[in-house]
């Protein structure tokens, strides 16, 4: 361990330990000892402290011995030229003294109004981010992140170093000035790239401090998805050393102490440090999968050292195309005046359009534009387009089209200039001057859907031809025959009941963070995260047999309105390792199916209406049973039967058997404005097959309820149906 950075991580940590001190004595005297304290929309506190000592802070006062602790791990001395004693256990205290300091420091900003959000700067990630971005760690589909502090030595740089880390998917946390001051992240936005969660390039904050929220989001990552309890530090370090595959990335010019510092705090979490300054290295391994600390690494040579030090095995699927491919730029947003052409979106008709054919029927990479070129196109101009594709599978069947479909959307948008918005024939595609200018064609659309497509669905498909027309009457003519399959698709599936089928479907992917849940998915019930429907699973099962979605015989029926069967029981009894029954499919009052976090909504009896409530994650307010979304998850979560509370998928709730052993659609007393909005469609739909068109109308929202009070008050006034429905309890 070098004496040099030992020295300065040390100094580092007093430095900011001061800062704390300081300003918590200025926020209590300012606010009180009470005042609340949390940063946005999250149930983990402040998540870097609470997990790794299970210390909840809710008011100021509960600072205070956070910030002892902070204290005690504090060294005494430094070390000295005769003081030769083993530093590295008294460095890396240092650097959680200085983790705990700065989480304080930022949570303080909020406290006292000086919030680091603003144009630019995006502050703490809230538990939504965390729910939709975290999963990615867990499925592989993020591999890493890298924390970059500093610059580079120009605008240009900059955004070549983070496009290339962009391309192999990792996200990119950004926090810290170099030197002079200088960020990466206001460098990016001069050369003109999209910076947000979207584009996985996240601003935290100007100040080194700000990278707290990266290892806040590492900490929170291992509670949420490694199922790692509050308190438990060593299960937390070695959950993010062996499954979250970050590094510290230090820019140009010296290194701070307060840098040092917090580059000590990472190396705890085994996250190394890579920079291109004139530093001592610490070579040996230990704390960190290989080296602790590697410097004076040329700028162009960074990212691939880094990969290299942090063990990092990166698979990424090669897509012919000629601008940069991946995930990252799915969030790219493509504006009018950078827009060299589109297609759809009501400027022009467009569609696209999955069929499996015979495998005779298909001509393998078969890429074919009939109709003009993009070079044929003025700049500016709305051109139809109809995307037709056709794949052959031994495997390959029909109920697997819209599956694949629903994939284009996704593939489309991952090359860096194209945009794509919605699906089937209200799709918007964009692409952008600079990837005209980079040589990007129509015909590259078809590239990038064969390799993805082989690349995602290779075991059930063998060929794939892509034709893409461009001519308005090619386009009017194939769209109606398009419209033909996709109301055929529409019936079949609206048309499945759990009664018709005999297997349903197990998704066990949650149970890294909640060992005792399993989630079987039929017909009528999605996956309570929204993303799987029991199509959805029967194709991941005939993708990959030993994969997580496995099918479930149903056997016989122990209970057909409460939706519980034999052979259902039986395989949640063995996959919950006998810690689960069994579970009824259709009641959330006796043994409900368990939740394991990840849920779109929760469900939750309000007694005194004699109905229930259904409040969304995105709903930050709070709601008639006397919380808000992120406590209720506390106690829905974790695996367990908890009756009169349940998670579910958004779409469940204009299911025919949503909570129908409860007495059903009717017992909807309360849920938020936006989530009635989002599903206005469907509510009506629901409402209008049960002969009462008005009833959505009779469901209160918070603006006109939000105490359970005010629930009853309002679906008396209105006469809400569940008042006169027998009781649930």
């Amino acid at each position: 361990m070098s004496k040099i950075i030992a020295s300065a991580v040390m100094r580092g940590a007093k430095t900011i330990f001061d800062k704390a001190e300081t300003n918590l004595k200025k926020a209590i005297d300012a606010k009180g000892p009470n005042e609340e304290v949390h940063f946005p929309n999250t149930g983990y506190y402040l998540p870097v402290i609470y997990g790794l000592t299970g210390h909840k802070i809710e008011t100021l006062k509960d600072m205070e011995p956070a910030l002892k602790m902070a204290r005690d791990l504090l060294p005494d001395e430094l070390p000295t030229d005769t003081l030769h004693l083993p530093y590295l256990g008294e460095t890396l205290d240092a650097g959680i003294a200085t983790l705990f300091s700065e989480e304080i420091i930022e949570a303080l900003r909020y406290v006292m109004d000086e919030s680091p959000v603003d144009d630019l700067w995006l502050g703490a990630a809230d538990d939504v981010i965390m729910r939709e971005r975290g999963i990615e760690f867990v499925d592989g589909s993020a591999p890493g992140f890298a924390a970059i502090v500093g610059a580079a030595e120009s605008d240009e740089q900059a955004a070549k170093l983070v496009r290339d880390l962009q391309e192999k998917n990792l996200y990119v946390f950004i926090a810290g000035k170099n030197h002079e001051g200088r960020t990466i992240a206001t460098q990016l936005r001069a050369a003109g790239v999209d910076l947000g969660w979207e584009t996985r390039l996240v601003p935290f904050g100007e100040e080194v401090y700000s990278h707290i929220y990266s290892l806040g989001f590492a900490t929170r990552a291992a509670m949420a998805f490694g199922g790692v309890q509050p308190g438990d530090y060593e299960r937390i370090l070695l959950y993010n050393k062996n499954r979250v595959f970050a590094f510290v990335m230090a820019l140009t010019g010296g290194v701070s102490d307060e840098q040092y510092a917090t580059a000590a705090g990472a190396i705890s979490y085994g996250f190394p440090t890579i920079t291109t300054a004139d530093i001592p290295e610490i070579n040996p391994y230990g704390i960190t999968t290989y080296e602790h600390v590697v410097s004076n690494i040329p700028f162009d040579d960074i990212n691939e050292k880094a990969i290299e030090v942090r063990g990092l095995k990166l698979q990424i699927t090669e897509v012919p195309v000629p601008v940069p491919y991946g995930p990252a730029f799915e969030g790219e947003r493509i504006r009018k005046d950078n827009m060299y052409v589109q297609f759809g979106g009501q400027k022009s008709p467009s569609f696209e359009w999955v069929s499996s054919k015979d495998i005779s029927e298909v001509s393998d990479n078969k890429i074919e534009v009939v109709g003009p070129e993009i070079d044929d196109i003025e700049e500016g101009a709305a051109v139809p387009l109809g995307i037709v594709v056709n794949v052959a599978g031994r495997k390959m069947q029909e109920d697997f089209e819209p599956i694949i479909e629903r994939q284009v959307h996704y593939f489309i948008n991952g090359a860096s200039g194209v945009w794509h918005m919605g699906q089937r024939d209200i799709n918007w595609i964009r692409i952008s001057k600079d990837a005209k200018k980079a040589g990007f064609k129509f015909s590259h659309l078809g590239d990038v859907l064969r390799a993805k497509i082989l690349g995602d669905y290779g075991s059930i498909i063998d060929k794939v031809e892509v034709t893409l027309y461009t001519k308005e009457e090619d386009v009017l003519r194939l769209q109606d025959e398009a419209r033909v399959v996709y109301k055929e698709r529409n019936e079949r599936i609206a048309g499945m009941t759990d009664e018709s089928v005999d297997t349903f479907y197990s998704c066990t992917l949650c149970q890294s963070f909640a060992p005792t849940h399993v989630c079987v998915i039929s017909p009528e019930r999605l996956g309570l995260c929204g993303a799987y429907n029991w199509l959805d699973g029967r194709a991941a099962y005939e993708i990959n047999p030993s994969g997580g979605n496995q099918p479930v015989a149903k056997g016989a029926v122990i209970d057909a309105e409460k939706g519980r069967w034999s052979g259902v029981d039986e395989f949640v009894k063995e996959k919950s390792a006998d810690a689960i029954a069994g579970f009824n499919a259709y009641t959330m009052m006796e043994d409900p199916m368990t939740s394991c976090g990840c849920f779109e909504c929760i469900v939750a009896l309000v007694p005194s209406a004699n109905g229930v409530m259904i409040v969304n994650r995105e709903h930050s307010g709070m709601t008639p049973c006397g919380m808000k979304f992120s406590t209720l998850a506390g106690s829905v979560g974790g695996g367990l039967q908890v009756p009169g509370f349940i998670g579910i998928g958004k779409q469940f709730i204009a299911s025919n058997k949503f909570i129908s052993a409860d007495g059903g659609f009717h017992r909807i007393v309360w849920m938020p404005k936006e989530l009635k909005e989002q599903l206005k469609e469907q509510l009506a739909k629901r409402a209008e097959e049960l002969g009462d068109a008005s009833f959505v109308d009779k469901i209160a929202d918070e603006t006109n309820a939000v105490t359970e009070e005010e629930v009853l008050e309002w679906c008396t006034k209105v006469g809400h149906p569940a008042l006169t429905m027998e009781s649930m309890f």
